[in-house]
């Protein structure tokens, strides 16, 4: 609950502190005093919109703080938890306003976003009144408060899972259905593509040793070039060995006409001759050993042209062919298995999407069921409140074919507040004192259903007295029996049966030069008094003191 509110230069407030105690804390003041300064002050520190004209003048900044103490698990802790601030139980909310418009928002004095303090502020606190705008009035909770209002917590977790799984499933089918659709439209060239590599059959390091290999065998070629050159030119017809060889014979016949003379030459002739033939024969050794075959590097050539043409043309290097063939053998193979893949999503999506339809259509029924248990309640209240002529009704349209998280009904709190009238959402057909009414008797109906820790409500029994204002008081303090509720209002009946009375009113400050609201705390008797104002005006009777003594007992009693 809210343990303390303090304020600092809004408006017409220069310093004021608060401390509202449990159960029912009335905030009572003379039209204009200040009361609604004070909840739009409350507003800001709860997210509300932030102005630069709430800064009080003459001054920089302003800035409100509300302090609340918290049982462990509630909903407001862990969402100031997922905005970066931890707490143990209390939750001190801060908001600066500057006099520029900026603003600036704190939980337990670590800095978050506006947007994180509202959602916070809305877990801790409701404000129900003419111009309210964090109540019930939004269609959209209107689905939880049913939910809340049955006990279809554990149905619509159900419904949620439901929901995320029958997701989760199509998301997966529809998935694999284009990866199948891109993969079927390239199947025939994928066939083409593995065909070609199989065929290719490229090995590891291939092309490496292909080009190495084919380095070599040019080098050879050079050399085989020059051996058989070599080769012609000892062993051909103009071969030096057969004109040595004539030259030889013609000398030897020769030798024995002039033997001194031409023995010498003919033994040089023959060793020459020998040294010939032996240079021709390692020639023809040399050109054996050398082994080139030039059909050799004509294969090796043609190899090395058929893997680089296969590599520009899947944009792949040349050593990652063999894997890329075998992507192409699996992506064909997932293309077959993809087909009875699919047909067992197909079956699962579905089975998941029949499953929510049967979990939404019951929780349908069920909400159906708690929407007439709520209805019937809060007309009961009406009544008493001066609204016997009004019905209340939860408008709930299914729509299977748009379905969400939390099922398929949009659910819509409607009002006819008078007979013969046409029926319509609340927050259009109830005028402000009505609406702060109706929210009066759906917050009493549903006191112990998840209500936020505190609720304000803003002169609710606006245009009422008497009996109503009794009926009003009442349910005020019925409810807070169960959470903290702070009203401002103008009815004594109301300000009777209050735990808290608060007295809101205007004081000259700084020696005349300017107004400031101050709020007192008020003791039993200055509260009787307070109360007989509020029934006698201006001039407080003897007879209005112990009207509002009796007020007091009765409310009491």
């Amino acid at each position: 609950m809210l343990v303390q509110l303090s304020i600092r230069d809004i408006v017409l407030i220069d310093r004021l502190d608060i401390e509202p105690g449990s159960g029912l804390t009335v905030l009572t003041g003379e039209t204009g005093a200040g009361k609604s300064i004070l909840l739009d002050a409350f507003s800001l520190a709860l997210g509300g919109r932030g102005d630069g004209s709430l800064v009080r003048a003459d001054q920089a900044q302003g800035q409100v703080t509300a302090a609340f103490d918290l049982p462990e698990g509630h909903r407001a802790l862990a969402a100031a938890r997922e905005a970066g601030a931890e707490s143990s139980g209390e939750l001190i909310l801060r908001r600066v306003q500057m006099a520029d418009g900026r603003t600036r928002a704190f939980v337990n004095d670590q800095p978050i976003s506006v947007q994180a303090l509202r959602t916070i502020g809305s877990a801790l606190v409701e404000i129900h009144g003419q111009h309210d705008d964090r109540a019930l009035v939004d269609p959209a909770m209107h689905r939880a408060v049913i939910d809340s209002a049955g006990g279809l917590e554990t149905d619509v977790a159900a419904v949620r899972a439901a929901y995320a799984t029958a997701r989760e499933n199509r998301s997966a089918l529809a998935r694999e259905e284009e990866r199948i659709d891109v993969a079927r439209k390239e199947a025939d060239w994928l066939r083409h593509a593995h065909d070609e590599l199989t065929k290719l059959a490229p090995a590891a390091n291939e092309e490496r040793d292909l080009a190495d290999k084919r380095t070599g065998m040019m080098q050879a070629e050079k050399v085989a070039v020059e051996l058989r050159d070599a080769n012609d030119m000892m062993s051909g017809n103009h071969a030096p060995g057969a004109a040595m060889l004539s030259l030889l014979r013609r000398l030897d016949r020769r030798a024995a006409q002039a033997p001194a003379l031409l023995d010498p030459s003919v033994k040089a002739l023959d060793a020459a001759l020998t040294a010939v033939d032996l240079a021709a024969q390692t020639i023809q050794e040399a050109l054996r050993a050398c082994g080139f075959d030039p059909r050799d590097l004509e294969r090796i050539e043609e190899r090395l042209f058929a893997l680089r043409a296969a590599g520009r043309k899947y944009a792949a290097p040349v050593d990652d062919l063999a894997a890329l063939a075998e992507k192409y053998a699996d992506d064909l193979a997932a293309l077959d298995a993809g087909e009875v893949n699919l047909v067992k999503l197909r079956k699962a999506a579905d089975a998941a999407d029949a499953r929510f339809a049967a979990l939404a259509a019951a929780l349908s029924k069920a909400r159906a069921k708690a929407a007439s248990v709520l209805d019937k309640a809060v007309n009961a209240e009406l009544a008493p409140l001066k609204l016997e002529q009004a019905r209340f009704t939860t408008q709930i349209t299914v729509d299977a074919a748009m379905p969400g998280p939390d099922g398929v009904d949009r659910v819509e709190f409607w009002v006819q507040t008078n007979p013969g009238t046409r029926p319509g959402p609340l927050m259009k057909i109830a005028s402000g004192g009505e609406l702060a009414r109706f929210m009066l008797a759906l917050k009493v109906v549903l006191a112990d259903k998840g209500s936020a820790p505190t609720l304000v409500f803003d002169e609710i029994d606006t245009g009422v007295g008497g009996a109503v204002a009794d009926a009003i008081g009442q349910r005020l303090a019925r409810l807070a029996a169960r959470v903290q509720v702070l009203a401002v209002t103008h009815a004594p009946q109301v300000a009777a049966r209050a735990a808290g009375h608060l007295r809101i009113a205007k004081a000259v400050a700084d020696k005349g030069k300017r107004v400031s609201t101050r709020v007192e705390a008020l003791a039993e008797d200055a509260r009787r008094e307070e109360i007989a104002r509020m029934l006698a005006g201006a001039t407080i009777t003897e007879e209005a003191r112990a009207a509002a003594r009796r007020l007091i007992e009765s409310a009491q009693a």
